[in-house]
């Protein structure tokens, strides 16, 4: 008998029950017929206190279990999160790093280029110099040879002399 069912027929028979003369609390009952009924009621509580018992158990055990699970998630969420987050910022970090080089590079390749660009254009300047002065001494020379042909020095007698350039 389910020990609900035995308290409400308790509950039903002291209802039920007379009265005991000039009292409205108390009431008269079947000493023995009560005691059975208690009796019936103790000795279904502890089968179903310890069914009660188990279950609580059980609960306890699959909230505990569930709570672990639940804070081994969360641990590997914190550690997941921490990795990616580590990642990117090295892979910012590397942007970053990676940007300032080029732009150290292309800064070194310009000044590079300017500085051959002044060794080149010095360089050509100090050929054209020696160039003017080649051409110069080239036309004297010529405008001597010219000058001497007119004025006939190249005759026999003077041809044993070295030429004046």
């Amino acid at each position: 008998m389910d020990p609900l069912d035995s308290i409400d027929e308790i509950i039903e028979r002291v209802q039920d029950a007379r009265s005991v003369p000039m009292s409205r609390t108390n009431f008269m009952y079947d000493r023995a017929e009560m005691i059975d009924l208690l009796d019936a009621l103790r000795s279904a509580l502890p089968s179903e206190i310890r069914k009660a018992a188990a279950v609580l158990d059980e609960r306890d055990r699959i909230i505990e279990a569930g709570r672990r699970e639940a804070d081994r998630i969360i641990s590997e969420g914190e550690t997941e999160h921490a990795r990616l987050v580590s990642v990117n910022e090295i892979t910012v970090s590397a942007e970053h790093e990676g940007a300032r080089i080029i732009a150290e590079a292309r800064g070194e390749a310009q000044r590079l280029r300017e500085e051959v660009d002044d060794y080149v254009d010095t360089a050509l300047a100090n050929f054209e110099q020696f160039l003017t002065r080649a051409l110069a001494s080239i036309e004297r020379g010529r405008d001597k040879m010219h000058a001497l042909r007119e004025i006939g020095t190249f005759q026999g007698e003077d041809s044993e002399r070295p030429l004046p350039f």
